[in-house]
């Protein structure tokens, strides 16, 4: 979630507070990199999350067994390493496309279909076909988590104790809402019609999947820590005597 916010905003505040819209070729490649590769990770990520509340709540007693050390580990790399391919992948299909119509990006970081919208080839189709590919990859981890969540919902509702459902419930229900904010405006942003395109709802789009999900994912998972509250109810009781 850093990550993929260093690699954006902070160019953009930068940008704007200097009242330009410069970015080097270098930099805008990095860029590219950058962002697929984090969002790729964090995707993947949070489809082993999906598992790991399975594994969880279906299964509670082999759950020291399915997810031990070792496969935590093998999971977290298969998941980096993916994402690591996936940027590679993308960055070198992009710029290795001729840009003839401009050197203008329609957005507030270089996001990949800006990009071919200022190629005159047609060897943007292949980078084209990259985004369906990764678009069709990313479904199939979406369809994981509905049908893992599907059966962590069968299993709650059968639950006796409320308590537990409720419990339950508040450790999927926010991991699931950022898997849908997430997959549903970046596959429009990536996969939608040229006829739907324009400058505003181009913004409005990216800023919903590059910007919304990393910055409310930490505060929702920290906000369910109960030292994190205890702390953050001491600093709001110290300021409020500070005012009296």
């Amino acid at each position: 979630d850093l990550g993929s916010i260093s690699t954006t905003v902070p160019k953009s505040m930068a940008n704007s507070l200097w009242d330009t819209r410069a970015i080097s070729y270098s930099g805008c490649a990095a860029q590219v990199f950058f962002f697929f590769f984090f969002i790729s990770a964090e995707f993947y990520l949070l489809t082993v999350m999906a598992y790991d509340r399975f594994v969880a709540i279906c299964k509670p007693l082999h759950y020291g067994t399915i997810m031990g050390n070792r496969a935590c580990v093998r999971t977290a790399a298969a998941a980096w390493a993916s994402a690591f391919l996936n940027a590679v992948l993308h960055t070198a299909n992009t710029f290795s496309i001729p840009l003839c119509q401009g050197n203008t990006v329609d957005q507030f970081f270089c996001e990949v279909p800006q990009i071919l919208k200022l190629s005159c080839s047609d060897s943007y189709l292949r980078e084209v076909g990259l985004l369906v590919f990764s678009a069709c990859l990313g479904f199939g981890c979406f369809i994981f988590i509905v049908l893992s969540y599907v059966q962590i919902f069968t299993a709650v509702l059968r639950m006796p104790s409320e308590q537990g459902r409720h419990k339950a419930f508040s450790m999927c229900l926010p991991h699931l809402a950022m898997v849908s904010l997430l997959i549903s405006t970046a596959f429009f942003a990536y996969l939608k019609p040229p006829s739907l395109s324009s400058p505003a709802l181009d913004l409005v789009v990216a800023v919903l999947y590059a910007v919304v999900p990393p910055a409310v994912n930490p505060l929702i998972y920290s906000m369910r820590n109960r030292e994190l509250k205890d702390a953050l109810k001491k600093l709001i009781q110290w300021i409020q005597r500070q005012h009296q």
